[in-house]
């Protein structure tokens, strides 16, 4: 695909990875993320609570529970559900991910990730790169 092309389908992808986090009932931070793979929209996330929790995804002094799930997460464990493979998948993600979701994102085969904003802690960013995955920042 040409370069401006794929510039075009990344900003639009991540657009709807916006809409997508708007779903979330965290307070804090909002997050969403969809998966592409061969054009074509495989699975999708935002951050929350597992299923069967109360949506309340911070405690009374504001802090995340440590149980809810990031954006990236949740669409790699629907995609679990589904019969499509993530092996040479793009992420578009509207924060960047954590060291654990990177960790997540290597063992799926994801080979590229698209993100709007950077997470206070780069070192999942760090891990993409140096395992090889592609990595873009862009601006919508």
């Amino acid at each position: 695909m040409k370069k401006e092309k794929q510039l075009r389908y990344d900003k639009a992808y991540l657009s709807m990875a916006q809409e997508w986090a708007k779903l979330s009932h965290c307070k804090r931070k909002q997050v969403g993320a969809i998966i592409v793979k061969d054009e074509v929209i495989i699975s999708d996330g935002y951050n929350g609570t597992p299923t069967g929790f109360d949506n309340c995804c911070e405690n009374e002094e504001g802090e995340t529970k440590w149980y809810v799930l990031h954006a990236e997460a949740n669409a790699l464990m629907k995609l679990s559900k589904s019969t499509n493979s993530s092996k040479g998948a793009t992420l578009y993600i509207t924060l960047s991910p954590c060291k654990d979701c990177a960790k997540l994102i290597l063992q799926a085969g994801i080979k590229r990730v698209v993100y709007l904003n950077e997470y206070k802690d780069c070192s999942g960013l760090e891990f993409l790169k140096n395992s090889g995955i592609t990595l873009d920042h862009i601006a919508i």
